[in-house]
């Protein structure tokens, strides 16, 4: 039960995080010009790797697949239902982060700047709406994950445990 607790938290965290970012980051970026923009997304995804963020980005599914496993040997199947389709859906999290935010935000990096003869809205056209548009993909996502193991804690707490 504790470890499926500490998969709830650490999923929480991180469908909190995808929310913030879809309601209130990057509208509040959308109304900058574009060399804000462009400089505070970078600053963001250089601050935003750190432990703390990597103990519920990764934590989260390594917490799921470990209490998927401990519910396969003794719990119940619907609860292993639930705790199966919260794993599919942050597989989808880490998968979408994989294959497109991360590689927009590494080609953010690596585009110039106005010195060197950069177009910063060109620079901010190619990554902000597919960005954004993922970014709110992987919200939805992350809090199907959430809502899934949530719901599997609250119905293994209502299962007798095994002996």
């Amino acid at each position: 039960m504790a470890v499926l607790f500490g998969a709830v938290v650490t999923t929480g965290l991180g469908a909190g995080l995808f929310y913030s970012y879809a309601c209130s980051v990057m509208p509040g970026l959308a109304r900058a010009d574009d060399r804000t923009f462009v400089d505070a997304m970078r600053r963001i995804n250089v601050a935003i790797l750190n432990g703390w963020f990597m103990l519920s980005f990764l934590g989260s599914l390594a917490l799921i697949v470990c209490a998927a496993v401990l519910e396969w040997r003794g719990g119940g199947r619907t609860v292993l239902l639930w705790i199966g389709a919260a794993a599919a859906f942050q597989l989808a999290v880490l998968v979408i982060t994989g294959t497109v935010n991360v590689p927009l935000n590494n080609e953010l990096a690596a585009a110039g700047s106005p010195e060197r003869g950069t177009d910063l809205a060109t620079v901010r056209g190619a990554f902000e709406s597919v960005w954004v548009r993922w970014n709110l993909v992987r919200a939805l996502a992350s809090t199907a994950s959430f809502a899934c193991v949530s719901w599997a804690l609250v119905l293994a707490s209502r299962t007798p445990a095994a002996d």
